[in-house]
């Protein structure tokens, strides 16, 4: 599983053999922090567009870089990396440190390109470039309420909070 996690330099030598052979590279990324089963429908969705899914995976640096709330991400990068290579439909998994995938998209230049249904097609970073190149750009359809924000939000009413014990009755309420 871990052999699938690459290097920028060594998935653009892989990706340019895989062109060669008449692959079909398809491409999508994210921060992927909390996996959730609207992650896992993505990335099986990107799948079937293609022979080759290629994953790349936002940096920590590059998670905080994007604005998300305090603490996050949650899940170390090489962790989520590791998580997104445990899953079938993944073929080959990267870190990107920057806030875009942009430069990595310009430089492999995907067959496909996807993104999950918040992004507009004409928005998605690299969109123009993969365009260009003779590439298509789809937007796979969210799965309704499933988003790590709420997951986040939904166990922080709860076990985020210290719990109170009731030292005469030496019980956690």
């Amino acid at each position: 599983m871990r052999d699938k996690i690459k290097s920028r330099a060594a998935l653009l030598r892989l990706v340019r053999d895989l062109k060669r052979q008449g692959k079909t590279v398809v491409f999508t990324n994210g921060c992927f922090d909390l996996l959730h089963v609207g992650h896992v429908r993505l990335l099986a969705a990107a799948k079937k567009l293609g022979d080759v899914l290629v994953v790349a995976v936002n940096s920590d640096r590059s998670v905080r870089s994007l604005g998300k709330p305090p603490g996050r991400p949650l899940v170390p990068e090489g962790e989520r990396a590791e998580l997104i290579a445990a899953l079938e439909m993944a073929d080959y998994v990267t870190i990107f440190g920057e806030s875009t995938p942009l430069a990595l998209i310009r430089a492999l230049l995907p067959d496909v390109l996807v993104k999950g249904g918040d992004w507009k097609a004409d928005e998605i970073v690299g969109g123009k470039e993969v365009k260009a190149a003779g590439g298509e750009v789809v937007v796979v359809p969210l799965v309704p309420g499933r988003s790590t924000t709420k997951l986040m939000s939904k166990c922080g009413q709860s076990w985020l909070r210290p719990a109170k014990v009731n030292r005469r009755l030496n019980r956690i309420e």
